[in-house]
């Protein structure tokens, strides 16, 4: 009998009666492990309810007695993370190299939240007005909604929870059911740093999860990252009930290459940016612009790292996991088989890899296409694999017009060793997050995400 992944609401395991499962694989046997209950609407309303009503307590807490609780939490993690990039492998299929990292990211915002007393100071003016002064004031929202994608299930959530319960907020989180033992290992983690009791809730579900957020008058704000349609249905549901929404979607991120740039630079960031956990990331390059005649010496360098990337089980030491399940695999080969049609050079095909793990893992190496036409789907849409596409253009002005007309705009990257073309793009470019010489331009912690 499979185990099951429950809820933690009111700190502690919550069983779940739905009578509801989903399954839970480990992508790189192909097999399931486990399974994750799917709320109903009275587990929804339980893990709101414990978030509602630890709010008052939680937010009269002293600045000081949360920052320690917080500094606690950021000791425990670093102490185990190793566990925790563990659970990510098992369930993500990422490589635990990647999955460390992700903790390492996560861990900057925790390490960010500690530094609150600072950052909820307010402001006071003398005399704005005869005998008059004025001032503000940063005070906690309430129950807060996070509903994160499977592709990060431990960076992304630390991304909002950290800074909310830091400001006094409570949270209810629905972390993707494709990977939801990180979010309840966190949980057990907030436990154990002395966080109490409905400050930190998990709520594992599907749709009706999530619709049971947006739709709850206790539920003040809504943070969400994944798919640019779920992206704008919670924009728009959220905010129709007056919710507070911060919600990013997919994204198309390009690289551009002129004639100048280190070729061996551009090859090895290509290569990162574009195969690293599997291209399952939102900040991915995933189209090359190559500006002429670059294209014809910077394609054997690629190819020539790619013979050398290792894909496999992660616990293996391998370079590059599996995809997170049989579906998306397939769908992920399936553009390979529409650049084919539509008349792009496939140079390094994956969909047939040979492999350091068992023959059922969920399997797509990386794979190179060429000369891509910008009218086809592997231009157009999010992949969210790993297949890298060039677009060859024959010039600066064409490629940054060509990036500034795509439907995307999460992050881009310029390669050259002109600082002219480099201060050019970052003024013309139309998207939030800009490289110049760096492939994944994500910004620290006390930056905003998104430009």
């Amino acid at each position: 009998m499979s185990t099951i992944v429950n809820h933690w609401i009111n700190g502690a395991e919550f069983v779940s009666t739905s009578g509801r499962t989903s399954p839970v694989y480990d992508p790189a046997l192909g097999v399931e492990t486990k399974r994750v209950a799917l709320a109903n609407q009275a587990e929804i309303d339980a893990a709101i309810k414990a978030a509602k009503d630890a709010f008052p307590a939680w937010r009269d807490e002293s600045l000081a007695k949360r920052q320690q609780i917080i500094f606690t939490f950021r000791e425990l993690l670093n102490s185990r993370k190793g566990e925790l990039a563990e659970i990510i492998t098992s369930e993500h299929g990422k490589v635990l190299s990647d999955a460390l990292g992700e903790i390492t990211r996560g861990q900057e915002v925790v390490e960010f939240a500690t530094g609150i007393p600072h950052l909820l100071k307010g402001f006071y003016s003398e005399n704005v007005s005869t005998g008059v002064d004025i001032y503000s004031t940063r005070q906690p929202l309430g129950v807060v909604g996070i509903i994160s994608p499977f592709n990060f299930p431990a960076m992304v959530p630390m991304w909002f929870f950290p800074i909310a319960i830091a400001a006094g907020n409570t949270v209810v989180i629905k972390p993707s059911e494709k990977d939801p033992s990180a979010s309840m290992w966190v949980a057990k983690l907030w436990k154990e740093a002395g966080l109490p009791d409905g400050v930190f809730n998990v709520l594992n579900g599907d749709k009706e999860s999530v619709d049971g957020l947006l739709n709850s008058p206790d539920v003040e704000s809504i943070s969400f990252v994944g798919s640019t349609p779920i992206a704008k249905y919670i924009y728009e549901s959220a905010s129709r009930t007056g919710k507070r929404v911060q919600a990013l979607g997919g994204a198309k991120n390009h690289m551009l290459v002129l004639p100048d740039a280190d070729l061996e630079l551009v090859a090895d960031s290509a290569i990162n940016a574009g195969f690293g956990s599997a291209g399952e990331r939102c900040m991915a390059i995933s189209v090359v612009v190559a500006v002429e005649p670059v294209a014809d010496k910077l394609i054997p360098k690629i190819v020539e790292r790619m013979g050398k990337l290792r894909t496999g089980d992660g616990r293996r030491g391998c370079d590059m996991g599996p995809l997170v399940t049989r579906e998306h695999r397939d769908k992920v080969a399936s553009y390979i088989d529409i650049a084919e049609k539509d008349g792009a050079t496939v140079v390094v095909d994956g969909r047939n890899p040979t492999v350091d793990g068992d023959a059922n893992g969920f399997w797509l190496a990386p794979t190179l296409v060429d000369k891509v036409p910008t009218s086809s789907k592997v231009y157009t849409e999010e992949i969210f694999g790993p297949v890298l596409s060039i677009v060859r253009v024959k010039s600066y002005d064409e490629g940054v017009a060509l990036i500034n007309s795509g439907a995307f705009g999460n992050g881009t990257a310029i390669f050259t060793n002109d600082g002219g073309a480099a201060r050019r793009f970052q003024n013309e470019i139309q998207v939030g997050m800009v490289g110049i010489n760096v492939p994944i331009p994500v910004p620290v912690a006390y930056y905003s995400f998104g430009g």
